[in-house]
């Protein structure tokens, strides 16, 4: 629970975020919870070094913007700052991604391409939800990093490349190293500094902060003029888990915005309250959501997964990134494996 404290003031005019902005060193990062400014200290400890930092949190924690604090406090700071994320790229793409490729290493390479990690040289590279790097494609990410060398798709030629590594995950590594699943020595070589993000619920200080950031935000981008929040809707919004941490509160304030049409914030408290209702249930995860669509697609293959009318072709994807999927996510037939 929030000191009622915490929302005095919040029926006056809306004050300047500023005064709830951390340091300016640290830019966009909202806050000035214990929580919060932990994790800070531990940024300005390690942004200095050359060393790889692993930043761990729940989705919507804002790992990112922690990402970028750390090369901005660094000696790399002007230099390149390239982000990757790691689940949104198909298991067949990622390599290329990360290293590049020659014309005509594989089908559909028309032109040459340069990959991440060339294009991070000097700077830093973040890669965003290492935990969804596939297993044959570690060993190559752990020379790069042990090494700082590696060679293009279709190509014999070695790269040398200078590049400071920032990972993040809001998967447990530990749990998949003991499943095999993540390779022990790639994970420790990514452990060297690990950065643990609190989820909101844990930092409800910061709530009102962060409210009025994005309500002054979203209100100068729609042209409305809002300076007035209740302490009882400030007081619900603090008081809710936000599951989905501050994404999901930033989502809320966005719509909350668009339905004000005078100069006190109307938020739709009544999707809170519900939400609350059936929190029971737990929330339910893009994991989750993706174990759904891919069974629910090999049901109606009756689990042929190969073929013009198999399961990967209806998901528009490979036949060996859907088993990498079907691996990840855990999804099997009982006493039945998948038809090729």
């Amino acid at each position: 629970m929030v000191p009622k404290e915490v929302f005095v003031g919040a029926v006056a005019t809306l004050r300047s975020v500023d005064q709830d902005r951390v340091p300016r060193r640290f830019e966009q990062i909202i806050g000035n919870s214990p929580a919060l400014e932990s994790v800070l200290e531990q940024v300005e400890r390690v942004a200095p070094t050359d060393s790889t930092v692993l930043i761990q949190g729940e989705t919507g924690t804002g790992k990112e913007l922690i990402a970028r604090a750390i090369h901005n406090l660094s000696s790399r700071c002007g230099r390149p700052f390239i982000r990757l994320n790691c689940a949104a790229i198909p298991f067949d793409l990622l390599e290329s991604e990360l290293f590049g490729h020659e014309k005509g290493a594989f089908t559909g390479a028309i032109a040459q391409k340069i990959g991440r990690f060339e294009l991070a040289d000097k700077g830093t590279l973040f890669l965003d939800e290492v935990g969804d790097i596939p297993l044959p494609l570690q060993p190559k990410l752990l020379r790069v990093l042990q090494e700082q060398e590696f060679e293009r798709l279709g190509s014999g030629r070695t790269h040398q490349v200078d590049v400071r590594l920032v990972a993040a995950t809001h998967r447990n590594l530990v749990e998949m190293v003991k499943r095999n699943e993540f390779r022990s020595d790639l994970y420790y070589r990514l452990n060297v500094f690990p950065v643990p993000l609190p989820p909101l619920r844990e930092r409800r200080e910061d709530i009102p902060a962060l409210v009025e950031h994005f309500v002054e935000i979203y209100a100068r981008r729609m042209g409305k003029q809002i300076d007035r929040i209740s302490p009882e809707t400030m007081s619900e919004i603090a008081s809710y888990p936000w599951p989905g941490n501050i994404r999901e509160l930033q989502n809320f304030i966005e719509r909350s915005v668009i339905l004000t049409s005078g100069n006190v914030l109307e938020s739709p408290l009544a999707s809170l309250r519900s939400a609350t209702e059936v929190e029971s249930l737990g929330p339910i995860t893009m994991e989750d959501a993706e174990r759904d669509h891919i069974r629910k697609t090999l049901g109606q293959t009756r689990w042929v997964v190969s073929g013009p009318n198999g399961a990967a072709a209806r998901l528009g994807i490979k036949r060996s990134t859907l088993y990498f999927r079907m691996q990840k996510l855990g999804i099997s037939r009982t006493n039945k494996n998948p038809l090729s």
